[in-house]
Parts: C-alpha cells; sequence; structure tokens
C-alpha cells in the first residue's frame, strides 16, 4: 500500500483465500484504490473485492510487462511497480466482464474444448485404420451404420486396435453429446437468447458464431467502432511506424482468439449463404490470395455483427450503392 506521493504504508503477503482478503478489506481505515494483473484468479478475487474499494482495476499482463521491465522479477518487485502505476494513472486496464458474461464464457470455451477432443478423437480413428491397413470411405467413416459394419468386416487386425477404435468411438460420442447439450445451454440462456436470434439474422451468422461473438464480446458498448472491433477479433495486421515511415506486419496475436477463430470460419461459409458476401468474395479472389479475400470477409462480418447488435433490430440487407443512385433517377 501506498500514498498518492509514493510512500509505502504497508507491505505484506496474503493467501489467495477468501477469508484472507476479506479480513485485509474489512480491516482498511480509510478509502482504497487498487490494482491487480490479470491472472487465473482475477475474477473472484475482482467480485470479492469490488464492493469494498473506490476503484479496482486489472492489469493487462503483456502491456504492464513492457511497461515495467525489469532485471529483477519478484511479487514484492511486481506488487510496487502495480501501487505506482495505479497511482501515477499509467496501469494498462483490460476489461472484466461482468459476472454472469463470465460464467457463459466458461461454459462457451468448455464447449469448444469438448469439440477439440471430439476431433482428435475422429483423427485417431481414422489414423489406427490407416495404420492397420484397413480400407475406408472417409465420408462415411463416422456414421453409425457405416462404423458398425466396418468393424465386423475386420480382418487382420490386431485386438488391441479393435479396442482402441471401439473406445475411441465410445470416446468421440460423449464428447459430441456433450458438446451439444451444452450449447444448447447456452443458445436458451435468458441473459443473451434473444441478442443471439438477432444476431443470427444475418446471412451466414449461424448459432455458434452468434453465441461466441455475444459472450466474448460481452458489452457491445465499449467497441467503439468497426476498426476497433476487428482488432479486437485479431482481423488486422500489426502495424510498425518510425521516422515518418510506415509498415504493416502479420496478422496481430493481441486477439481474443476465440472469436477470431470462429469468424474465419464463418467466412469461408459466408459466400454459399449470404449473396452480397459471396460478390465481395469473387471480387477479391479475382485481385490476389484466397485467405486475403476470407479475411476481408470476416471484417465485413464483423462490421454486419456490430451494427445488430448495437441497434437490437434484426438484420436487413440493403441493396448495393448504385442500385439505390438508380432508384432516385427520373423514370427509374
Amino acid at each position: 500500500m501506498k500514498t498518492a506521493d509514493g510512500t509505502i504504508i504497508e507491505q505484506q503477503t496474503l493467501p489467495a483465500r477468501r477469508p484472507a482478503l476479506l479480513a485485509w478489506a474489512q480491516s482498511r481505515t480509510a478509502p482504497w484504490a487498487g490494482a491487480m494483473e490479470a491472472t487465473i484468479f482475477t475474477g473472484w478475487v475482482y467480485d470479492l473485492l469490488k464492493p469494498m474499494a473506490v476503484e479496482l482495476k486489472a492489469a493487462h499482463p503483456l502491456m504492464l510487462r513492457a511497461i515495467t521491465a525489469s532485471k529483477k522479477k519478484n511479487d514484492r518487485v511486481d506488487a510496487r511497480k502495480l501501487a505506482d502505476a495505479l497511482r501515477c494513472n499509467l496501469l494498462p486496464e483490460c476489461y472484466i466482464a461482468p459476472g454472469p458474461i463470465r460464467e457463459l464464457r466458461r461454459m462457451l470455451r468448455y464447449r469448444n474444448l469438448v469439440l477439440r477432443q471430439a476431433v482428435r478423437m475422429k483423427n485417431k480413428i481414422a489414423g489406427l485404420m490407416m495404420e492397420s491397413g484397413v480400407e475406408y470411405d472417409a465420408h462415411r467413416l463416422h456414421g453409425n451404420a457405416y462404423f458398425a459394419a466396418l468393424m465386423d468386416a475386420l480382418e487382420d487386425v490386431p485386438q488391441s486396435v479393435v479396442d482402441l477404435l471401439r473406445l475411441s468411438r465410445s470416446l468421440m460420442l460423449m464428447f459430441n453429446k456433450l458438446q451439444r447439450r451444452l450449447l444448447r445451454a447456452l443458445a436458451e440462456h435468458r441473459d443473451i437468447e434473444e441478442r443471439v436470434q438477432q444476431l443470427m439474422t444475418i446471412p451466414g451468422v449461424g448459432e455458434v458464431t452468434a453465441l461466441t461473438w455475444a459472450i466474448e464480446v460481452g458489452e457491445v458498448e465499449r467497441l467503439g467502432s468497426v476498426s476497433k472491433a476487428c482488432s479486437y477479433c485479431g482481423l488486422t495486421s500489426a502495424q510498425s511506424e518510425s521516422g515518418g515511415k510506415s509498415a504493416r506486419g502479420p496478422i496481430s496475436k493481441q486477439r481474443n482468439k476465440h472469436l477470431q477463430s470462429v469468424l474465419i470460419e464463418a467466412a469461408k461459409l459466408a459466400p454459399q449463404r449470404n449473396a452480397q458476401l459471396k460478390d465481395i468474395y469473387e471480387m477479391e479472389i479475382t485481385r490476389g490470395h484466397r485467405n486475403r479475400a476470407t479475411l476481408i470477409l470476416a471484417r465485413k462480418l464483423v462490421a454486419y455483427l456490430l451494427a445488430v447488435d448495437r441497434s437490437g433490430q434484426p438484420f436487413e440487407q440493403r441493396p448495393p450503392a448504385s442500385h439505390r443512385e438508380a432508384e432516385t433517377l427520373p423514370g427509374a
């Protein structure tokens, strides 16, 4: 603890336990402001101490490291630097989502973890088949009837492979069932159900994309513009400018990786469901790289999502500018 002029008035180590933190906060005799580095503990500590603080902030770990770089690093030094950054108004504050949104994020990210495990099991099944020289139809491999018939017809395959195939299949089915149950619970959650339905009115935006946007963005008001939203979603490149010269690098790693992956996948499928995005894709694909065209569609989806989320109204497809101009001409 430091005063406004930097004088240390208290220094101690506290265990990350609710009783110890509550006892410390309740023993304060004067109003106080606090700062912490964002870690896995941040959420519940923030919720516990926020009502008792005049101000409580969480610092972005990477930005804080750049500001307070030092040869010596330990808890005592880190705490002093946090206090100095807070009192000098130099703390690189990061967004703390409301408690209900953090609960939904936890469920969504767990669902994504389970889905990845299901995909791993699918790949393992195919790998075991190839290792054992089993011929199979890749498009039908994971169908119930086809897989059962294939297992019955296995010959010259070690029993250990058969057992692993059955185990991998049962795990895949279990993971798929679990991720569908989590997805259904999220889609029907009363806090975001209406918001998700509005977002799904955008052609090319499905349930997973709408859910990921609503939950990962949280309070849409914090995204002031389309460019800021694209940056948050990891759809812009890093910039380096010095001496009047500016250079753009690859896509920045400072992003919400969950939103980035979902939006890129949605952009790959969007031309099949959205005629306007299909026209943009076909125009961009003639100019250069396919990945660049996908990135442009992802940014366009961000613009759509941001507009619908802000307005709270269903998506309305507007005609191209040339069509709107033609409608205003005499005799049009």
